[in-house]
């Protein structure tokens, strides 16, 4: 691979060994294995009997000259069916009674399983790795991918030192996992060492890696090494454009999005789902209607119409530009619906002010039990009885979402609830609403009751909350012309005028006006002959 285009901006890293800056960090499982103690004393283990309706371990002790192969496919026949951690610690038994708990291959299964499969926590999957006297790559590896998803992914890091120094080769598993955690938690100079890493093991180009460098660049937010990134693959497969593509969202170039999804059409590779999610969102983003038309004319020449995440993106695409009954029709037509489906409807709906069809949605939701709602349901039902001004209910679904679901309020929630007093002119009780709340007001919702404050006339109380607002934002323009207009309304120049010099002294300056624009991007006439071209091809 030719790195001259970065050898600059990676020449820093170009170390011969890598200096990572990050604080060693100890983990102590929390699970307490008294299985493993019984299974190596010369006691008798404890009964440990599965459900008859889920897992048997009694073929294990039942024929003492049965072959340790045939032993070996028991219980990895067993793991393959365990869902549970209550199974896996029944089964853990077994496989250190039977003297597998050194077969990498079993006991990588057991890691498997809490590290990367959700079912179990990290901490039991490092405490059964610790037990191993000679790891491989495999597992070491599983151990590093699996402290992505946890809420301490830097310690993949650190386990990644303590592979180099048992002797173990990074491969390209390796490499990818750890890219992975730099773009999750922005560490540009890591990132740029690791990357550094691949190129010295000549390891960049292999496809794997160089998607997820891509991936890395992308949420690191530069999007020009990324993209050189992608240019110089030779073969560009359709991860790689889905990776591209995605980055160019994430960096929110949503019409450059769109172009290298045309130039992939055009490069006669096939969307599949994860494509077509996000182009559909750039489309979203963008108000980009005529583009998503387009991508949904030739999404109903495939298979693909059936896919409930691509009619969710449809869904949401049609209500964000502005097209509600095409977003209905699309929900109509599903024969299957998830929360999310339900959500993007119902959302839908209360952001074009048609709050009564969404209770109504949210309520056939709820009592023909078709899905439970979760916290997003419930920010579009309190937009709905904002946009309505229905405050009892929305105080109601507020309260019931503790209550009868269990959901605790974010500051989202707090925030609909803001706007929904405010809009009703019921300013005091907004303010003591956040005053009580459990978690810590932001500028948004701060400044949702300054508006209403001023609509409502009460000066006072704004005084109040542009106070707050000064704590969080001082540079807003907004908040210094709101106050002053609410100066101007009550007759009070002076007061007016004040605000305005302090606005001038301090530097703060109205943004530029806005400006919007329809057709950005392409017509559905320009591509009619294509898409019928596609969909004869399709057929």
């Amino acid at each position: 691979m030719n790195t001259n285009n970065y050898f600059n901006c990676l020449k820093p890293y170009l170390e011969p060994s890598l200096g990572f800056s990050i604080k060693r960090t100890w983990f102590h499982a929390s699970w307490s294995l008294s299985v493993a103690f019984h299974a190596s004393s010369s006691s008798t283990p404890p009964s440990l009997p599965l459900p008859s309706s889920k897992l048997s371990t009694t073929t294990l002790k039942s024929n003492p000259h049965e072959s340790s192969n045939s032993r070996e496919q028991s219980l990895l026949s067993l793991l393959k069916q365990c869902s549970t951690m209550k199974d896996l610690i029944q089964i853990h038994a077994q496989v250190i009674q039977t003297g597998f708990d050194q077969n990498l291959y079993v006991v990588g299964k057991i890691i498997n399983f809490c590290a990367v499969s959700g079912h179990g926590p990290m901490d039991y999957a490092i405490s059964v790795f610790e037990q191993i006297q000679n790891p491989d790559g495999f597992v070491w590896n599983t151990m590093i991918r699996g402290f992505g998803n946890t809420s301490k992914p830097e310690a993949a890091f650190d386990f990644y030192r303590r592979m180099q120094n048992k002797g173990h080769t990074a491969d390209n598993f390796t490499y990818s996992f750890l890219l992975k955690i730099c773009g999750q938690l922005s560490w540009v100079e890591l990132g740029k060492q690791i990357h550094c890493s691949t190129l010295k093991h000549g390891l960049d180009s292999h496809v794997y890696v160089r998607n997820t460098l891509i991936h890395m660049y992308g949420m690191l937010k530069d999007i020009e090494t990324a993209r050189l990134l992608f240019d110089e693959i030779p073969r560009i497969d359709l991860v790689a454009w889905n990776t591209i593509i995605d980055c160019y969202v994430h960096c929110g170039r949503y019409k450059e999005a769109l172009d290298l999804f045309s130039i992939m059409q055009q490069s006669n590779v096939e969307p599949d789902e994860a494509t077509l999610v996000v182009v559909l969102s750039a489309c979203s983003e963008l108000g980009a209607l005529d583009f998503g038309k387009w991508v949904h004319s030739r999404i109903n020449c495939t298979s693909l119409a059936r896919i409930i995440s691509i009619s969710n993106s449809l869904i949401d695409m049609y209500a964000k530009c502005g097209t509600i009954e095409k977003a209905r029709q699309v929900f109509n037509e599903m024969n299957e619906k998830n929360i999310v489906s339900w959500n993007s409807m119902i959302l839908g709906l209360a952001m074009h002010g048609h709050a009564d069809e969404a209770l109504k949605l949210f309520s056939k939701m709820v009592e023909r039990k078709l899905n439970t709602p979760n916290d997003v349901t419930f920010l579009g039902v309190l937009c709905a009885c904002s946009h309505r001004g229905m405050v009892d209910e929305g105080r109601r679904y507020f309260e019931s979402m503790n209550t009868e679901y269990q959901i605790q309020p974010t500051i989202k929630h707090y925030g609909c609830m803001v706007d929904l007093l405010g809009r009703a002119g019921l300013v005091e009780e907004a303010y003591h609403l956040i005053q009580t709340m459990p978690i810590r007001c932001n500028a948004i919702v701060w400044r949702a009751l300054l508006g209403a404050c001023r609509v409502h006339g009460h000066l006072e109380l704004g005084e109040c909350v542009r106070r707050h607002l000064l704590e969080l934002e001082p540079e807003h323009s907004g908040d210094y012309v709101l106050l002053a207009n609410m100066y101007a309304s009550a007759g009070q120049w002076n007061d007016m005028l004040e605000v305005r010099k302090t606005m001038k002294s301090r530097g703060v300056q109205k943004p530029e006006p806005g400006n919007s624009y329809i057709g950005v991007h392409r017509t559905v006439s320009s591509d009619v002959e294509s898409t019928k071209k596609y969909c004869s091809n399709q057929n």
